[in-house]
């Protein structure tokens, strides 16, 4: 029996810049409606940690404020990866932390000594709290009495998926995104897991694209959404870009999903080349299967390199180019392909105009995207998604820099609409996905080769 697709799907989106509610016209893959608010990490209580308390009423106000104007009849969650919720029942055992709270490398050499090795977890070991693992294992050593209350380990999708409908579960994307929780060759949980006693803590695995449950009666009566509204169990949303691609292109081809991270994804690309100290890892799809990724925080770098947006012109571009005007990664220590170094410009951006700060900046992106792709592999496409589709010069060098075709999504969203297919479905073939043309223009080769010996030196 074919289930029915629901037509409005509202998709509940949290990034660590920003949380949004998108809805989604299933019909035609179009975005309806959004909301938006800034995600901000709050400093008080033990450690720093999402506001999942401000979170959670904006999503209830949203869906209330969505549903009422056009009508829900789905939800789908889709979230930033490196997040994870204790819970001790009906609660929160301890607050969820930010993974960007330096707390875990405090017992990084104990660490160590337990986490599994990168050719079982295709996971290397991240900065901060960017391993999934190493928070809770410094949470558990560190409130050991709070911790020995928790009675499930949820991923943050879950965790959302189980507010809305007081279901559990596990799901492999969430799971498998450098958590050191995860064996992708083998899709099961890996060795950390088993040797924290951890495993019995987890709930069943279940497909991103299950869905839960209905609604809760108090959710449905606060929203004035249907109690059978249906809810899905979530996707990691760099995962969510992913989706609406799989099947549907011939591998290899690399996706990248942009916004606070640029993540680059090569769909049926070897996991060989590898590299854990460079950042390099093994996403796992929504069928389970490694994807081979490379990654920076692109966004994060980008608002620091080029804090007033303007369009560069070709004399911005043309002037970056004459003379050398460079940023040389990383502006985000421990990160990225380059994370061992420091960021640094070639020349002090003060007496650069903001065009010419885009310009180079945008190179920047271009050229560390690059460098990941060599990490990643190259496909015989990109396809950008988020944010940097819009940003023209990254794609037409990209485009130059790779010989392959590179094309912008057709919508800024694209976590947002990946995440409305778990419900099923396909996004309609974009005639809205352009092709960039490789940007011509004089002295870049000598300016990209500038650079690669910079870095490398």
């Amino acid at each position: 029996m074919t289930q029915t697709i629901p037509r409005h799907i509202a998709v509940i989106d949290i990034g660590k810049t920003n949380a949004k509610v998108v809805l989604i016209d299933s019909a035609g893959g179009q975005q309806v409606a959004a909301r938006s608010t800034p995600n901000v990490v709050r400093r008080d209580g033990p450690y720093p940690h999402m506001d999942v308390d401000m979170l959670w009423a904006f999503i209830l106000d949203s869906l209330k404020t969505l549903g009422a104007a056009h009508g829900i009849d789905g939800i789908s969650i889709t979230t930033h990866g490196a997040c994870g919720a204790l819970l001790a029942g009906d609660a929160l055992a301890l607050p969820i932390l930010d993974y960007e709270f330096d707390g875990p490398e405090r017992l990084a050499d104990d660490y160590a000594l337990v986490r599994p090795d990168f050719s079982e977890s295709l996971s290397p070991r991240l900065p901060a709290g960017l391993n999934l693992g190493a928070q809770f294992f410094w949470q558990a050593r560190t409130f050991p009495e709070d911790f020995a209350r928790v009675t499930a380990l949820l991923t943050y999708a879950q965790y959302w998926a189980w507010r809305l409908t007081g279901m559990q579960a596990s799901e492999v994307t969430s799971l498998g995104c450098h958590t050191d929780l995860w064996a992708p060759a083998g899709g099961a949980f890996s060795s950390l897991v088993d040797r924290m006693g951890w495993r019995g803590r987890f709930p069943p695995v279940r497909p991103a694209a299950s869905v839960l449950g209905p609604l809760l009666p108090e959710i449905a009566a606060a929203t004035g959404l249907a109690a059978a509204t249906p809810v899905t169990c979530g996707i990691h949303d760099s995962n969510a870009s992913l989706l609406p691609h799989l099947g549907r292109q011939e591998p290899p081809f690399t996706i990248i999903s942009t916004g606070t991270w640029t993540i680059l994804m090569t769909v049926g690309g070897d996991t060989g080349a590898l590299d854990q100290s460079r950042d390099s890892l093994a996403n796992v799809d929504a069928h389970g299967r490694p994807v081979p990724t490379a990654r920076f925080m692109g966004g994060r770098e980008f608002d620091a390199l080029a804090p007033e947006i303007a369009e560069p012109s070709p004399a911005d571009i043309a002037h970056v180019i004459a003379h050398d005007i460079q940023a040389l990664p990383s502006f985000m220590p421990g990160v990225g392909p380059f994370g061992g170094q420091a960021g640094r410009w070639t020349h002090d951006p003060a007496g650069l105009t903001p065009g010419q700060r885009n310009a180079a900046a945008s190179f920047y992106l271009a050229l560390m995207a690059r460098a990941c792709l060599d990490l990643c592999g190259l496909g015989r496409s990109i396809t950008i998604e988020g944010p940097l589709a819009r940003n023209t010069l990254f794609g037409a060098t990209l485009a130059r820099l790779t010989g392959v075709p590179v094309l912008a999504s057709g919508d800024a969203t694209g976590t947002s609409l990946g995440a409305s297919l778990l419900f099923g479905g396909a996004l309609r073939e974009a005639g809205g996905r352009n092709a960039f043309a490789p940007l011509e223009a004089p002295g870049l080769d000598a300016y990209v080769e500038s650079w690669r010996q910079k870095v490398q030196s």
